[in-house]
């Protein structure tokens, strides 16, 4: 395929998707488009009807008038001939008094004539004594007609194609009609055949001017109904596109944006209806705003003003756990649970803390190149304690390369703490698996256990605040509630992606996605949600 060739196809191919593109998000264009070509089929349907009768009525009466001037014509030539003798007759056998007279008149008229040799004496028009108007070929006389006239035979007609020879005739060719009869020369008896050939130029040039007036009528009233369609619907369309820009605006959070409200038809109703609505959803909105800002602000004074008195409690909490040995063993043991219970407490109000920091927008990342290699290791490190006290390990599952990301270190390891926490917490004595893989986009890690699990949709609620797939179910890793939710808001922060698979009693797997670079949006995750072993399984 050549250059231009090449061109002309892209042009076309974009002309197709831009007109597709209007046609799929536009409503003016598709009932300008459906109307016109529905008036099209119509005022085609209807053209075609119109012509059709038109031209059967200009057949027939031509017909009629054909078959009166031939009928005319044969009764003149019979009187003739039955004054004739039987002088008056060329070398061939035929008579010039019979057709000279009617090739005079058709000349005239805008008909020919064509004179057959006497019925019986020869066949075919193409043999020889056939007398005919000047320059008209012979064959315009069709052969069933000719052979129907072999012998004596009624009057007939049919329709012909008249053709002519050389640049001079005293007919008109193309569509036509011929007329057969016969008359009888009264002195010897023979019989002849007449053939009239009348041309149908004046009503193909009639139906010619009729097309043209419909074609044109029908151009006019197209673009006519057209261009009243536009208008229209524009006046429908566009308030509708008024609103959906208001509508557009209030989403983007310009609660403000109203419609204007013109006249007192539908469209004036449906704005009034709109504005409304709108208002009613600003006050609503603002009102969670302003709830939502008090619990913030009620949750952030609250874990401030319980730092003061849990210090207290902590220390007195650490005199009494240093002491536990002098007690007795009841006392001893409620030491050991208080101490318990104020690292929890404490770490809760950490967390607290933290959510709202990031429900008030004031989180912010102090971003480093960072291996997650390093950090993942630094985590089972840490963990290492309770994993064994859970009867379980942590193995990680390195890469060559180094999965590197532009990220806050500090943040990173709070998310891979609190997903390996999870699932030392869930994997009910089963290894958990850690396995990093980077490219040239993205860095991400999994965290696999092979615990309970998840039931189906729980992988979307597993990061909602304090929520437990088993409710009865103890946090022995002394977790807040609070781990997935602060790991979440974490990942959004750096642009990633934090996601749950799980399956009941196939255990579950977390999968941690952060972009090389920061601010780089994600396409795709170089490990997969799904562990291999789960689809082996499926």
């Amino acid at each position: 395929m050549t250059t231009p060739a090449r061109r002309a196809l892209a042009r076309l191919a974009g002309g197709m998707r831009r007109f597709l593109t209007a046609w799929r998000r536009s409503i003016q264009a598709r009932v300008v488009t459906s109307t016109v070509l529905l008036c099209l089929v119509v005022g085609g349907a209807t053209g075609w009807f119109l012509l059709r009768t038109t031209r059967d009525g200009l057949v027939e009466q031509r017909v009629e008038r054909v078959l009166a001037e031939a009928s005319a014509e044969t009764a003149q030539a019979r009187n003739r001939l039955s004054f004739a003798t039987g002088t008056d007759v060329d070398a061939s056998g035929q008579r010039d008094d019979l057709i000279a007279p009617i090739i005079a008149r058709g000349a005239a008229s805008g008909f020919a004539v064509v004179l057959s040799p006497p019925v019986g004496e020869r066949t075919g028009l193409r043999a020889g004594g056939v007398r005919f108007t000047q320059n008209l070929d012979v064959a315009s006389v069709p052969p069933s007609l000719a052979r129907q006239f072999d012998r004596v035979a009624p009057t007939a007609w049919t329709f012909t194609e008249i053709r002519t020879r050389g640049p001079v005739s005293r007919v008109d060719p193309g569509p036509g009609i011929v007329v057969a009869s016969q008359v009888t020369l009264p002195a010897d008896g023979r019989t002849y055949t007449l053939y009239y050939l009348y041309p149908l130029s004046e009503q193909e040039a009639t139906l010619g001017l009729v097309s043209r007036a419909l074609l044109g009528a029908a151009a006019f009233l197209l673009v006519l109904v057209a261009g009243v369609t536009w208008l229209i619907t524009r006046q429908v369309v566009n308030p509708i596109r008024r609103a959906r820009r208001v509508a557009e605006r209030l989403a983007s959070g310009h609660l403000q944006e109203r419609l204007r409200v013109t006249g007192e038809d539908d469209l004036a109703r449906l704005a009034v209806s709109f504005n409304q609505m709108a208002s009613n959803l600003q006050r609503q909105i603002r009102q969670l705003e302003e709830l939502s800002r008090l619990q913030r602000r009620f949750v952030s004074d609250v874990s401030h003003e319980l730092r003061t008195p849990l210090t207290t409690v902590r220390m007195a909490g650490d005199v009494l756990h240093d002491a536990r040995d002098e007690f007795d063993p009841v006392t001893a043991r409620a030491a050991e649970l208080l101490q318990t219970e104020l690292d929890r407490f404490e770490g809760l109000l950490g967390d607290l803390l933290e959510i709202s920091r990031f429900d008030a927008g004031a989180a912010v990342l102090d971003a480093d190149d960072v291996n997650l290699v390093d950090v993942v290791h630094r985590v089972a490190d840490t963990t290492r304690v309770m994993a064994e006290r859970r009867g379980t390990r942590v193995v990680v599952h390195e890469p060559d390369q180094p999965c590197l990301a532009q990220a806050d270190a500090r943040r990173v390891e709070r998310i891979v703490r609190n997903l390996v926490s999870n699932a030392i917490d869930h994997a009910e004595g089963g290894d958990v698996i850690i396995r990093l893989a980077a490219d040239q986009e993205a860095s991400a890690l999994t965290v696999r256990d092979h615990g309970v699990g998840l039931k189906p949709g729980e992988s979307a609620m597993v990061f909602n605040r304090f929520w437990r797939a088993d409710p009865a179910r103890a946090r022995t890793s002394g977790g807040t509630g609070l781990g997935l939710s602060i790991a979440l808001e974490d990942t959004h922060l750096h642009g990633g992606w934090l996601q749950a698979w799980g399956r009941r009693g196939a255990g579950a797997q977390f999968r941690l996605t952060l972009p090389r670079t920061l601010g780089r949006p994600l396409r795709h995750s170089p490990l997969p949600l799904v562990p291999e072993d789960a689809e082996v399984g499926t």
